[in-house]
């Protein structure tokens, strides 16, 4: 469909508001500039309008006072009409033909015997114009900008022999126009430079208009550059040094077996099947001092705080209510016999404990007055395993190396007297420290804190009286130790 030129220059094109219906004028931009297509009104379209405010005038004449008479159209031919174009930078000469183009279903008319096309929406309508050495196609993607902005136009055609304006009863939206000039469509696309070109060209550019700071900066990544090329001859040479000075590292499993040695916790079996033999006994309290361990004023004394008095240490309430148990339970046997020992050894390393809680520097004299009935060789043998004597000087330093290394030997005897399901809330409370922080050192002993009921309690011989529901560190055969934890990424 063939569109006509827009009036000349000297006419006055004349802009009715929708709103207020009064006349303006209309910008004589090359950007903005009306472009006619065939129309079914009788007179060709020339400037735009607004249609009227009520629609009791829609077919009536309104006048003014220069004689100008508006009126709207009652075309229904069912063809575009004429339509508006935004031109790029370049203006097509006046003369050039316009076609519009549709996109929609064919629709037969069976009176006529004829085939049209109607657009569905304003995508569908396509406006294609030419001269010799540039084409303009008209862009959607800029149109529906145009659309979306709430820019719309009404077009009408003034007569001058009536002094009438028909106005069109549909508003219009502009369309944006591209341009191509012919002779480059024959031109291939110009290859996209390689990532290496590319910096070069920006490497270059730098130098010649950078300042001081961004040229020191191209220099310094120049000489930071590595050819790849000139090590391909070296690379074989390379891979074969890392070999040979790989060949004495160890492997996996020896690095984790040396992680394990090397963790502040008794010596263990990794392979045990049942938890008493994963810590074994002499390995965290020696023979000799096994041996040395007397029960006998205990079992012979009667009266709960002369047993207490006997103790190193007299003020934990988990070891007091297990005595108390203990000794309740009728029987003499060596199960009994052997517990009984375990109290007093784990009484004696708490009063260590808590003699080095405070200090430094622990008194043999003093640790020796305070843990009543316990030997001298025991006393010796855990200043001798949890503290360190400085060179030149008789006093005993106890590290907080030497202090964790105390803790998870005693919370290994615990275990073994709780049957491995130790109530970790009574040891935090005796020895003055966070339930979590003794969580953390029974985990290191490959315990898993939970929750034990009523009927796990009786499994394990444990009386419901310690507390139901209570969290407990127990000890599961095989041991399985917590991986350590990675650092975090900068």
């Amino acid at each position: 469909m063939s569109t006509t030129k827009s009036s000349s220059k000297k006419q006055k094109r004349e802009a009715i508001s929708k709103d207020e219906g009064v006349s303006s004028k209309l910008p004589n931009s090359p950007r903005a500039k009306l472009e006619p297509a065939p129309t079914s009104c009788d007179e060709p379209a020339i400037s735009t309008t607004a249609t009227a405010s009520s629609k009791k005038r829609k077919h009536e004449l309104i006048s003014d006072d220069n004689g100008v008479s508006l009126k709207l159209s009652s075309s229904t031919s069912g063809k575009i009409g004429p339509e508006l174009v935004i031109y790029p930078s370049l203006e097509a000469p006046a003369s050039t033909p316009f076609r519009c183009y549709v996109r929609g279903k064919t629709e037969i008319n069976d009176a006529t015997n004829t085939t049209s096309r109607k657009p569905s929406n304003v995508d569908d309508i396509l406006v294609v114009g030419e001269t010799k050495s540039v084409e303009f196609v008209s862009n959607n993607e800029e149109g529906k900008g145009i659309l979306q902005s709430g820019c719309r136009y009404l077009v009408s055609v003034y007569d001058r022999s009536t002094g009438s304006v028909t106005v069109l009863p549909v508003s219009k939206s502009p369309f944006a126009l591209s341009r191509t000039v012919k002779k480059l469509k024959s031109l291939p696309p110009a290859p996209t430079p390689s990532p290496l070109a590319y910096k070069e060209a920006r490497a270059n550019l730098g130098e010649t208009f950078g300042t001081k700071k961004a040229k020191l900066a191209i220099r310094a990544q120049e000489r930071n550059h590595i050819d790849v090329g000139a090590m391909e001859g070296v690379m074989d040479l390379v891979m074969d040094g890392i070999e040979k000075g790989s060949g004495g590292l160890m492997t996996q499993e020896q690095v984790n077996d040396t992680a394990d040695e090397n963790k502040l916790i008794p010596p263990h079996s990794s392979t045990a099947t049942k938890p008493e033999d994963i810590y074994p006994l002499h390995e965290i309290i020696p023979e000799v001092e096994w041996k040395l361990l007397s029960v006998g004023a205990l079992e012979q004394t009667e009266s709960e705080k002369a047993r207490i008095a006997l103790l190193p240490f007299r003020h934990s309430r988990w070891i007091n209510d297990h005595l108390e148990r203990l000794l309740g339970a009728s029987g003499k046997g060596k199960k009994k016999k052997k517990t009984m020992k375990l109290l007093i050894y784990i009484s004696a390393m708490m009063m260590f404990y808590k003699a080095s809680h405070w200090k430094l520097t622990v008194d043999k004299d003093n640790l020796i007055y305070k843990m009543t009935n316990i030997p001298e060789p025991i006393v010796d043998s855990l200043l001798s395993r949890f503290s360190e004597v400085s060179r030149g000087s008789n006093s005993h330093q106890v590290t907080p190396t030497a202090k964790t290394t105390l803790l998870t030997y005693m919370l290994a005897l615990c275990l073994k007297v709780d049957n491995y399901a130790t109530d970790t809330a009574v040891i935090a409370h005796d020895l003055s420290m966070s339930v979590t922080s003794v969580n953390q050192l029974f985990k290191t002993l490959g315990c898993k804190i939970s929750t034990l009921n009523a009927q796990e309690l009786s499994l394990l011989g444990l009386p419901q009286s310690t507390g139901v529901n209570n969290k407990r560190a127990v000890l599961t055969a095989p041991v399985t130790f917590p991986k350590p934890k990675a650092g975090k990424r900068r």
